[in-house]
């Protein structure tokens, strides 16, 4: 909240921050004033011939700009705390018609105007009168010599028409007294300023259920960039597999059937051999980038035989280990039958998940794997999937449908850090995209183990 952080001001800072937010509030505020009054008053000049109802309509909307300034206007009181979040949803559709129709809808957009309204008719009011009785009164007597000497004649002067000040040492009296008075009057003007602040962030700050729907709003469209990129990718997967691929297959056919044809000795058999033994090394790179890209045994069997050939591929042993919670394991038993059966027939596979989340996990595996391979010096490590039904809280934020676990660990040397550039950090950004988590737990001497957590839906019969 506002009121906890201002306590945290520095003291000497307190007055200025508080005096400048209350002259930049009255100067917002008579400007606004002004601008609704011309706004409206033309609105209605030019209702006859049709032109004012534009201007007319517009009034419900002239709390945005407005709020927009103020919430950054508390950025005065307070330099370290960030303005509070607008309030306002961002549109499904693009274009006006559908911006105008989900601001009108909205509560924050009425509140906005309310306060515009308070703005403009009240609280301006206030800050300047607040203004010119804690500072401006002070100001004036503090300059009393100043002003005396600046005087034309000899009749003396009186700062702010209090008293005639008509000698040196009476201006000097006068400005120890304003002296006085700007410090003892600091503290009202503080008194003031928070509790305006405070008053401020009521109106124009998110509610809860805004910030819920915000939320989900983010999260609805973090799921649709993570679909786009999955059929971006399978689409070059595909692009790769019909065409690239296929032609090589075809120009290595080709350089052979050469091979064939020309004379066993010879500079010719020569350059056709080495060609020939090129485009098979070609073709087995590309094979392993479209491997990589999207993997068809994870397409097609599910991720339990995806981590399992990504094992078989690890430069060290790896063990895998495939539990399940009775409870998942009885809810999902009916998707099996889409999976391949695992070589040990005490572990059954994983069910079928969504593709990104399915995508995700694969990659989070492998890349995990690469690692050990390349930096830990382990022997052998071990894989360890878990599915577990999970419970919704808003703590946790678990989804009601459950979380898969993959725990890679190692006998490696340990020290595992992610801020060395081994891939940890874009591979949490990458499972946060999922709400997911990356914990890594690497002590000096190992051993390493690199926990992911991501929240699944209800399991898909074909990874959907």
């Amino acid at each position: 909240m506002i009121r906890g952080k201002l306590t945290r001001q520095r003291p000497r800072t307190w007055p200025w921050r508080s005096a400048a937010y209350l002259l930049t509030g009255a100067l917002l505020g008579a400007t606004v004033l002004v601008l609704a009054l011309a706004l409206t008053a033309s609105g209605l000049a030019l209702t006859l011939v049709l032109i004012g109802l534009p201007l007319l309509a517009a009034i419900p909307l002239s709390g945005l700009p407005v709020a927009a300034l103020e919430r950054r206007r508390l950025h005065l009181l307070d330099p370290a705390a960030p303005p509070p979040a607008t309030p306002h949803r961002t549109p499904t559709t693009p274009g006006i018609p559908a911006w105008l129709r989900l601001r009108l809808k909205e509560q924050a957009t009425w509140r906005e105007l309310a306060y515009t309204a308070l703005l403009a008719l009240v609280l301006w009011p206030l800050d300047l009168l607040v203004l010119a009785c804690t500072a401006a009164l002070p100001a004036l007597l503090l300059v009393a010599p100043a002003h005396l000497a600046l005087a034309p004649g000899h009749g003396g002067v009186r700062p702010a028409k209090l008293w005639v000040v008509d000698s040196y040492p009476e201006a000097a009296g006068t400005a120890l007294l304003g002296l006085a008075l700007l410090l003892l009057l600091a503290y009202p003007l503080r008194a003031y300023a928070a509790p305006r602040a405070r008053l401020t962030h009521f109106f124009l700050a998110p509610r809860e259920t805004e910030l819920a729907d915000i939320l989900a709003e983010v999260t609805r469209s973090r799921a649709r960039l993570v679909d786009a990129f999955e059929a971006e990718r399978r689409r070059i997967e595909r692009d790769l597999h019909d065409g690239a691929q296929q032609r090589l297959v075809a120009l290595t056919m080709t350089l052979g059937l050469a091979r064939l044809d020309a004379p066993p000795e010879g500079p010719l058999a020569d350059r056709l051999a080495t060609a020939h033994d090129e485009a098979g090394r070609v073709l087995a790179e590309l094979r392993e980038l479209i491997h990589g890209i999207h993997p068809q045994v994870l397409a097609d069997h599910g991720l339990t035989a995806a981590i399992e050939d990504i094992a078989d591929r690890s430069a060290i042993p790896v063990r895998m280990e495939n539990t399940e919670d009775d409870k998942a394991h009885n809810a999902h038993t009916t998707h099996d039958t889409h999976n391949t059966p695992s070589p040990n027939p005490n572990r059954p596979p994983l069910p079928r998940f969504p593709r990104a989340i399915e995508s995700a996990a694969y990659f989070a595996v492998r890349e995990i794997l690469a690692n050990v391979g390349k930096h830990s010096g382990a022997t052998h490590a071990r894989v360890t999937t878990t599915h577990t039904a999970g419970t919704h809280t808003a703590a946790t934020h678990i989804a009601p449908d459950g979380v898969l676990r993959i725990e890679v660990h190692d006998d490696g040397r340990g020290g595992a850090d992610p801020a060395r550039g081994t891939g940890l950090t874009g591979l949490a950004d990458r499972l946060a995209v999922l709400d997911g988590t990356l914990t890594v737990a690497s002590p000096q001497g190992g051993p390493t183990t690199v926990s992911v957590e991501i929240p699944v839906e209800s399991p898909c019969p074909a990874g959907n």
